[in-house]
């Protein structure tokens, strides 16, 4: 009787902890598809995932692009660097092979194309690399997309996060850090800014972080975390959202 109980106990107590943190797709599922692809993105939602993060730079002809690093050597083989190369160029890439051959031919996408497929009910995360210079495009492809109320922003330089503030006031914007002492300066402005919280590198998620932030009515956000203890951890400290590349998989985990 007391076994069953305490079963009981653990799933009532533990169910409702779970049921409140979401699970942001790193790059998509990029455990299992080429990061910051079409397929990656697809795979993200299709795995349960309530939002799928992409970063983006812009390019000369002021197209906005789906890729984490300044030049394309990593994910291509061939080296460009993306804000000095027109995105016709760019397109003609194969950005999906370094990570397997059933994933030859995808292309390094327009965030038009990520915006496009959302899901009902899901968000995209859109990870700002660049200063507010990428701003106007940007603006221009979201509001374009009919996917506004979907779309979530991150960045880690200040101007550009209060540039996604101004242009987007209805949407949920997070300064990113990975810097203790960063944080501990500017969690505060982060709040008379307006931002809707702060998304931090998952090793800065302490209980007094947590308290902080909820002084100051900011939500916590956390990257990346593969790991299911970690993950616990994080959930059990209150954070919102954990970024991972494994979404599917580490929700069963925790389940």
């Amino acid at each position: 009787m007391k076994t069953t109980f305490l079963l009981f106990f653990l799933i009532a107590t533990s169910f409702p902890l779970l049921a409140q943190v979401e699970f942001v797709a790193h790059r998509g599922a990029s455990y299992l598809a080429p990061e910051n692809t079409i397929a990656a993105a697809k795979l993200g939602w299709e795995l349960g995932a309530e939002g799928v993060e992409i970063d983006v730079y812009l390019t000369p002809n002021q197209r906005v692009v789906a890729i984490h690093d300044k030049t394309t050597k990593r994910t291509t083989g061939v080296d460009l660097v993306v804000s000095e190369t027109k995105s016709k160029k760019l397109r003609k890439l194969d950005a999906g092979t370094w990570k397997d051959e059933k994933f030859a031919g995808e292309k390094i996408p327009f965030v038009e194309e990520v915006l496009k497929i959302i899901p009902e009910g899901r968000y995209l995360v859109i990870e700002i690399k660049t200063g507010p210079e990428i701003m106007p495009a940007l603006e221009k492809a979201i509001k374009k997309s009919g996917k506004v109320k979907q779309v979530k922003f991150i960045a880690f330089n200040w101007k550009t996060i209060l540039s996604s503030k101004k242009l987007f006031p209805d949407n949920d914007c997070y300064w990113l850090t990975s810097s203790a002492k960063a944080l501990d300066s500017k969690i505060k402005e982060c709040a008379s800014a307006g931002l809707e919280g702060i998304d931090v590198n998952a090793k800065l998620v302490t209980a007094d972080i947590m308290n902080k932030a909820k002084e100051l009515g900011l939500d916590v956000w956390c990257w990346t975390v593969d790991n299911p203890e970690e993950a616990k951890r994080v959930a059990d400290l209150g954070v919102s959202a954990i970024t991972t590349n494994r979404p599917g998989w580490l929700r069963e985990q925790l389940q």
